[in-house]
């Protein structure tokens, strides 16, 4: 220091005195402000941490309990008792909300929860609370322009979900079909005729598909990427229109990621189908069902790729409107069989049961399937009937019954020797004619659809569960006869209208005008074109319904309740009222006596011919059978059968994992 600030009376020992008291003063006061600071911030701290832990508690009791938001919600309500049994009882002070909603990935791989109250993947609690404003925040307050104030509220979130919520599925009807060289080409005609292509597909190449397993998680990743959707769930799959011929390809890349199988059968018979079907779009989601916030886990099971490749074409023909039309060879006779699907099936549905139950059998979160609504016709040229002996002899009978009675009640000639003189001597006698019609009979099936939904579960643990799935199957109509294919296969199949069918006129009973010239040798014997039905006839029908039975529940049990992503073991529902031969359905066919022409008595005669006709009439059947039989159920059951359906029973399996995937969890 200078000598003149010194001399001055700068920075002297007497000035300094008290400098390092102001210092202490000051440093102490900082010291307990902090220490204030520190106490205060740990009071809400520890605020924070019990409201947090009231909020893990109550969102981990509401997913382990399988609560959710929609309906009876029940998912509020068991978080409000857990928070009451920690000491946080919901008020106007204390409050807990609850929602529930999916969970997803965004851009960012960073997991995202949406509030949506039909679903239930994951539950948010949200608590609330008041608590005395700290220090500091009282300071903040002061100087905001709001004043100061007392009470400070704090806020905790969690989000939990249970990986381990029961799930459960439903399948209807596992394929059994095994298929013939004679069956591939039915099935080859069938689908191409649905999707509106040529499909030509040998019974290797059938088969391949029938004894292929596609993993539905795999394929739906599939088709996410061959579709370029980005979103983390796969709801915007199933809700997308896709074409047929995508939906197709993506099962080639699954199957074939490196396309070194494309000389396989069953990669040949994809190929194929995929051609025919064109540029058809189609929603995937009506024929998986698969329920809104259902873990990608549980997707994880496999599907029989025929099933699912049937389902498309059934989709496909819904969409297009078209007929299936196309001539079948047995070797026995000329068959033209018609198709057409009115609604297409739902294979199968997985979800959580604990919601199915709560929803009518066809709700959002339902649990339900049902085969497809198909109209069929199949046409059968009979052979020719007169090569039949039996009938031959029955008809041989009633005509001599009848020749003599009819002329006179026909008027056909002058009775007695003035006509048989007349016929002598060259002049035509009309005598009556019996006929024995070959026509072409069709067979209509009217098959709706069969369902069946999950109406109640119990989860204790997995080897006391049960499932118990309600089934409807419809009524099936038969009808035979004669049958308008323009009022069976309409060409809108929004509203089908009730079918008529006319009966099959198999005998007739009509009347011939032939002379018999003076000298046969030198000249012809002349007839003119005969008459037909002029004396009436017979004919033959079907029309009933059989099959209809309605809420059938049945309880699978833990012998026959397999996890899901296991081969389900199905119940059978049987069809009452189906005989097991469609041939010995024919059995019921009635016989019709068509009136005659004239106005004559005729119809009194054919009633008096009771014995006769009853002689004829099982003659007649027999052979129909005998034709028939056979054939029908061959041609039936490729045909339906290869659809998922079974005019004798309806096969429904159902799966049921209790607590799939682990224990509830928070995730945010």
């Amino acid at each position: 220091m200078s000598p003149q600030l010194r001399g001055m009376g700068f920075y002297g020992p007497r000035q300094q005195h008290g400098a390092i008291g102001l210092m202490a003063a000051v440093t102490l006061g900082m010291v307990l402000l902090f220490m204030l600071l520190v106490v205060d911030s740990g009071r809400l701290y520890l605020e924070q941490r019990k409201l947090q832990r009231v909020a893990d508690m109550a969102v981990l009791e509401a997913v382990s309990r399988g609560g959710n938001c929609a309906g009876a919600s029940t998912a509020a309500g068991f978080a409000n008792q857990s928070a009451t049994r920690n000491s946080f009882t919901p008020g106007s002070v204390q409050k807990v909300n609850t929602t529930c909603g999916p969970l997803s990935t965004n851009s960012s791989q960073l997991r995202v929860f949406t509030a949506d109250a039909t679903k239930s993947d994951a539950i948010r609690v949200i608590a609330t609370t008041t608590v005395p404003t700290s220090v500091a925040g009282g300071l903040w307050s002061m100087f905001s322009k709001n004043g100061f104030n007392l009470n400070t509220n704090l806020t905790a979130s969690a989000v939990g979900s249970n990986g381990g919520a029961p799930l459960a599925q439903l399948t209807i009807r596992n394929t059994t079909l095994t298929v013939d060289s004679s069956k591939s080409k039915i099935l080859s005609s069938l689908f191409g005729g649905l999707l509106g292509g040529n499909v030509s597909i040998d019974a290797a190449g059938w088969n391949g598909l029938i004894n292929t397993k596609v993993n539905l998680l795999s394929y739906m990743n599939q088709l996410k990427t061959d579709l370029n959707l980005s979103a983390g769930g796969y709801d915007e799959v199933l809700k997308s229109n896709i074409e047929v011929g995508k939906l197709i390809q993506s099962t080639i890349n699954l199957l074939d990621p490196n396309n070194t199988l494309s000389t396989t059968t069953t990669i040949a018979s994809l190929r194929a189908l995929k051609l025919a079907a064109g540029t058809t779009t189609v929603v995937l989601g009506k024929i998986l069902n698969i329920q809104s916030g259902t873990s990608n886990s549980a997707l994880n099971i496999d599907m029989n790729l025929f099933d699912l490749i049937s389902g498309y074409v059934q989709l496909a023909n819904k969409t297009n409107g078209l007929t299936a039309a196309f001539p079948i060879d047995l070797g026995i006779t000329k068959i033209t069989a018609r198709i057409q699907v009115l609604e297409p099936p739902q294979l199968s549905a997985i979800g959580n049961p604990a919601l199915a139950v709560l929803e009518t059998k066809t709700g959002p979160h339902s649990i339900y399937v049902k085969t497809a609504q198909i109209r069929t016709v199949v046409s059968v040229e009979l052979p020719a009937l007169s090569t039949v002996q039996k009938i031959l002899d029955a008809v041989s009978s009633l005509s001599s019954a009848l020749v003599g009675t009819l002329r006179n009640l026909l008027n056909l000639n002058i009775v007695g020797t003035l006509e048989s003189l007349s016929c002598a001597l060259g002049a035509k006698c009309t005598s009556p004619s019996l006929q024995l019609l070959s026509n072409t009979i069709d067979i209509y099936i009217d098959a709706p659809s069969a369902e069946s939904y999950v109406s109640a579960y119990s989860c204790a643990s997995e080897t006391t569960k049960t499932l118990t799935a309600t089934t409807n199957t419809s009524l099936i109509n038969i009808k035979l006869g004669i049958i308008d294919k323009t009022q069976a296969f309409p060409g809108s199949t929004t509203n089908p209208q009730p079918l008529t069918v006319a009966p099959l006129p198999v005998i007739d009973i009509g009347t011939i005008s032939c002379g018999t010239p003076l000298l046969p040798l030198f000249s012809p014997r002349t007839c003119d074109p005969r008459i037909p039905s002029i004396g009436g006839g017979v004919g033959i029908s079907l029309d009933t319904s059989v099959g209809a039975n309605l809420k059938q529940p049945y309880t699978y049990g833990p012998a026959n309740l397999l996890p899901v992503g296991q081969t389900p073991l199905p119940h059978t529902y049987s069809t009452n009222g189906i005989v097991t031969s469609l041939g010995n359905t024919l059995n019921g066919i009635k016989v019709h006596i068509y009136q005659p022409i004239q106005n004559n008595i005729l119809g009194v005669l054919m009633a008096s011919l009771d014995s006769l006709l009853t002689t004829l009439t099982p003659i007649l059947i027999s052979t129909i059978n005998t034709v028939l039989g056979p054939v029908l159920d061959r041609i039936i059951d490729t045909l339906l059968l290869s659809l998922g359906i079974d005019l004798n029973q309806v096969e429904v399996g159902a799966n049921l994992s209790c607590n799939q995937g682990g224990r509830a969890q928070l995730v945010l």
